[in-house]
């Protein structure tokens, strides 16, 4: 909200809408914004501003305050008109109004001597994730106004054991770079990438599967030599009557030799497709959406959407589609290749000086694009992210954007996405291209040559199977071309399957279930024990907690205080081992938490956080996803939530559909909602993480009075 906050004054504009842009923060930061940007004496004094709150101690300093009761006007004025008219607003004042204590005096003085003058801190921050422009709005305002900012104040003010202060002394540290660059291999695609694709699919899928293609295209074989062989009755039978009995045996053995083709052809085309569309993708898709929810929240922290969203979705695409279709081709062009040299040497032994020369140019050539090829498309994949990133980025910050007028900026950015992607796109095209010229140039050596050794031996050869080693030679070159390029393709594709892969191998979460499991009523008091705790984002920064220990006895209700920043949710996150720690530990009824599974752990906390959170489904299934709970309880927490008239007034009721986000829900629904979600839950601790700072002080004092009431 600050940042949001300090965008909006350093657009410069005339009229300023603030939607309650102080909920979020303490009272003293709250009262610090107020007076030094929003009130009377602060920066935008000369704008105007309209300002949206549910924090009443701002109302005496406004010019005039404009109340709404259901969607219309109740009562315009000023604080004091207002407070003398005895209206809904004086009435809604003493029921929820409390008068701030006074502030003391020296106040200015301490603040005075717990800030110092330092020289602004240059410009040279880029946008981390990707490398690619991803940061939405701030980035290009502080740019644009960089240069008035230092002109108008040369220095900033900022506590003297500040971050800033620190990280300013100190240098760049390992680790204060939340998101690095995405990582690509280099070099060959490792031989057990391939082996994990096969083993994916299955041993038993990959042999029956080669073993069929194989007699199929020696029944393809077997057919044109009997064919060629048939075409020589012309001289064994010239000038008198063709035999009805041979007539039949050609004839009966060619159809049979056809029909066991399409018989074959079916089966293994059934064969890889169970195998390569249901088997590998399932199997390789399951693995990253198991890991990729059980892997440490830093890792959403330090990266991007886009990259997560680029595995799920390109690289998926790409092994459901791309490589069975490589796979399959490569195992015919491979085998029409082996065919076509067969009947070649066959036909013309000679032939067999040629092939090895001519297989050792093709190995160089398809080396040689391989190398090139494999890497432009894992390029592709790397700046491909960038995309879904920005895209993610603009469309949940469209109205931010809109509001300050930088669509086509965004544009631009969007444009520039896709023109570094473009950037290994187009150079993979004109690779294909230029390994096109030179396979059709060796395939049309393999012609002249099979021509021209048949032509040195005419005299011994029968003109049958000169004839088919000819038509043979002519199709080759397509055949080696597709198996060059199907290498080729197949290779550049697997990388797919290696960005998969190095998703399901990123470090884990502790165990969902152990050994060590809880008594079913656990915890039974609620009794929680803090011993020497410390705890640390990741392992290169410094910590957020510093030794805490404390105790907190069953049917206690603790009150953890502190400034922003102080690390209050990160005390919360500890008890549910989001965050682990690095020194200490947490006992819970006599238990240590890291000596449970994190199910078994997390299944007996409740938590209401700051922000509520819902998904797109119905009420029913917001409050119980788990189908636990019967309709009556479901009811008795929503009337208990204060929620159960709300509810029973929709056409729907508990099916009513709530959209992502809980978007169709006011905020002050949506956090009712979670508490009702809680109060099913009947967990003998209960955390309330700011819970009530972002609503309005008639659901605040809903809630409160709930939580009283019901908690033990």
């Amino acid at each position: 909200q600050r940042v949001s906050l300090a965008r909006a004054v350093y657009s410069s504009a005339d009229v300023f809408l603030l939607d309650d842009p102080l909920s979020a923060v303490d009272s003293h930061v709250g009262k610090h914004l107020f007076e030094r940007v929003i009130g009377p004496k602060g920066m935008l004094r000369n704008k105007t501003r309209i300002l949206v709150t549910h924090g009443i101690s701002f109302l005496p300093y406004v010019d005039e305050i404009v109340v709404l009761v259901n969607g219309v006007v109740s009562e315009v004025g000023s604080y004091d008109a207002l407070r003398a008219s005895k209206g809904a607003f004086n009435e809604f004042m003493g029921t929820y109004g409390k008068e701030e204590s006074k502030a003391d005096g020296n106040k200015e003085a301490a603040q005075g001597s717990d800030y110092e003058e330092i020289n602004t801190l240059p410009e040279g921050l880029e946008p981390q994730a990707d490398g690619s422009p991803e940061d939405i709005v701030s980035n290009t305002l502080r740019r644009e106004n960089s240069l008035r900012h230092s002109q108008r104040n040369g220095s900033v003010r900022v506590r003297k054991n500040s971050s800033l202060r620190s990280k300013k002394d100190s240098g760049d540290k390992k680790g204060q770079r939340l998101i690095e660059k995405e990582t690509w291999r280099t070099g060959r695609v490792k031989f057990s990438v391939y082996l994990q694709y096969l083993r994916a699919m299955g041993w038993c899928y990959v042999t029956w599967s080669f073993l069929i293609y194989f007699i199929q295209n020696v029944a393809i074989i077997g057919q044109n030599l009997w064919l060629s062989d048939w075409t020589n009755d012309a001289e064994n039978y010239f000038n008198t009557t063709y035999p009805n009995h041979i007539r039949d045996m050609r004839i009966g053995v060619f159809g049979a030799l056809g029909i066991a083709q399409g018989f074959l052809v079916f089966l293994g085309t059934i064969l890889l497709a169970d195998g390569f569309h249901l088997c590998i993708p399932g199997l390789l898709h399951t693995n990253l959406l198991s890991n990729s929810l059980k892997v440490p929240m830093v890792f959403f922290d330090t990266t991007p959407s886009g990259r997560v969203v680029n595995r799920f979705a390109k690289d998926i695409f790409t092994v459901d589609e791309m490589i069975p279709m490589s796979f399959r081709s490569w195992i015919l062009c491979l085998l029409g290749v082996l065919g076509t040299l067969f009947v070649i040497c066959l036909a013309t032994p000679i032939f067999t000086a040629v092939v090895v020369p001519m297989a050792v140019v093709y190995y160089f050539v398809q080396r040689f694009y391989v190398a090139t090829s494999r890497q432009l498309r894992r390029l592709d994949s790397v700046s491909r992210s960038p995309i879904y990133s920005h895209f993610g980025e603009t469309v949940s910050g469209i109205s931010v954007i809109r509001a300050y007028g930088h669509q086509q900026r965004f544009l631009k950015q969007n444009e520039d996405t896709i023109d570094q992607n473009l950037k290994s796109v187009y150079p993979w095209i004109v690779s294909n291209r230029w390994l096109a010229m030179r396979l059709e140039s060796l395939g049309n050596l393999v012609v002249f040559f099979a021509a021209l050794f048949a032509v040195i031996s005419r005299d011994s050869l029968n003109s049958g199977l000169v004839g088919l080693s000819i038509s043979y030679a002519l199709n080759v070159t397509q055949t080696l071309n597709w198996l060059v390029r199907m290498t080729s393709e197949l290779e550049t594709n697997i990388v797919a399957v290696e960005r998969v892969s190095e998703y399901t191998e990123i470090q884990k979460e502790a165990p969902w279930i152990t050994s060590n499991r809880p008594p079913d009523d656990w915890p039974s008091a609620g009794n929680i024990r803090f011993e020497n705790y410390k705890v640390r984002y990741r392992p290169e920064l410094e910590l957020v907690l510093h030794g805490i220990t404390c105790d907190i006895e069953t049917t206690e209700k603790i009150g953890i205080v502190g400034r922003t920043g102080a690390g209050k949710s990160s005390l919360t996150n500890c008890l549910f081992r989001i965050i682990e720690a690095s020194e200490g530990r947490i006992i819970i009824d006599g238990i240590d938490i890291t000596t449970l599974g994190l199910h078994d752990l997390r299944s007996r906390l409740t938590i209401i956080p700051q922000d509520p959170v819902l998904f797109s489904g119905t009420l029913r299934m917001n409050l119980d996803p788990f189908l636990k709970f019967s309709d009556e309880e479901i009811w008795n927490a929503l009337e208990l939530a204060h929620l159960k008239d709300y509810v029973r007034g929709l056409p729907t009721g508990l099916q009513h559909e709530v959209s992502e986000g809980g978007e169709n829900l006011s905020l002050g629904q949506r956090q009712l909602l979670c508490l009702a979600r809680a109060l099913l839950r009947k967990s003998r601790i209960l955390i309330l993480d700011e819970a009530t700072a972002a609503v309005d002080l008639e659901t605040d004092d809903l809630i409160q009075s709930t939580i009283r009431r019901e908690s033990p």
